[in-house]
């Protein structure tokens, strides 16, 4: 067909397409804000063509009513979007998002990236971002609103710093959860529930505590070795480590901590956020 039948027939079929209902801006925006941080910090471990298959099974849907939908089981534990106003932030208003920028939980997400970086072993560093870098990926941290439980807000607060010794270069991740949180007690099934990862779990002692350590994943390579500890008080823990960043940097010969390590970590009082 010529130009103009080509136009009259585009036309044509426009005008007896029903249009699909509008995207809520809002709920697909704070889907993604939600999911950068993480695919930043761990997904790049994968590659390009990994990372393309991340975004795609980490995808959130906007549905008309502005609901977010998002596949539970393939990363850190988030709370379904509501209706409900998000927190207040420290300008007094709502937040935009689940995310904390500035405020009381914002500093907290920052104190606990101080603390991951105190206790890098000897032997290794703790390499800092070059300055004037728009996107951290050396030391990065979040505070992140999860869901109001029985009236009290409940969040969690993930760090992620980059460990080097030589020419390689690994990673140690600190998760914690508030209180009250609906993870569960016993020490293996609460470390089976990190990020959903599952494998090899064993129960290390520290002192009078025990705690579950997955040493060998199953069928997951982002990480390599992760610890889970519940306080009395619900607070959770999760530590793990990897030997690599990211595909662009050699991996570490041997990982950060030991067994006995990442466990004594996970009680560690300075990743007991209250």
């Amino acid at each position: 067909m010529n130009e103009e039948e080509l136009r009259e027939g585009l036309r044509s079929e426009m005008a007896g397409t029903t249009p699909p209902p509008p995207l809520s801006t809002t709920a697909a925006l704070g889907a993604a804000r939600r999911t950068h941080f993480r695919r930043r910090a761990v997904w790049a471990s994968l590659g390009s063509a990994a990372v393309v298959l991340a975004v795609t099974g980490f995808a959130a849907v906007a549905t008309p009513d502005g609901h977010v939908y998002q596949p539970a089981g393939d990363g850190p534990l988030v709370a379904p979007d509501t209706k409900e106003p998000w927190p207040t932030g420290p300008d007094g208003q709502p937040q935009e998002d689940r995310t904390a920028r500035a405020g009381s939980r914002y500093e907290q997400g920052i104190h606990l990236l101080r603390e991951v970086v105190s206790v890098v072993p000897a032997g290794f560093t703790a390499p800092e971002d070059p300055p004037g870098q728009s996107e951290p990926t050396l030391r990065t941290h979040q505070a992140q609103f999860e869901d109001k439980v029985n009236g009290v807000d409940v969040w969690s607060y993930l760090t992620s710093v980059a460990v080097a010794k030589g020419t390689g270069t690994g990673r140690v991740i600190v998760e914690v959860h508030d209180a009250p949180n609906p993870l569960p007690a016993e020490p293996c099934d609460l470390a089976q529930k990190f990020w959903g990862m599952r494998g090899e779990c064993r129960v290390e002692t520290v002192g009078a505590t025990r705690v579950g350590v997955v040493v060998r994943p199953s069928d997951d390579d982002r990480l390599d070795q992760w610890s889970a500890y519940r306080h009395p008080d619900g607070v959770v823990v999760f530590v793990a480590q990897s030997v690599r960043l990211d595909e662009s940097r050699p991996a570490l010969t041997k990982l950060p901590f030991s067994v006995p390590q990442l466990a004594a970590l996970a009680v560690d009082e300075r990743f007991h956020l209250k």
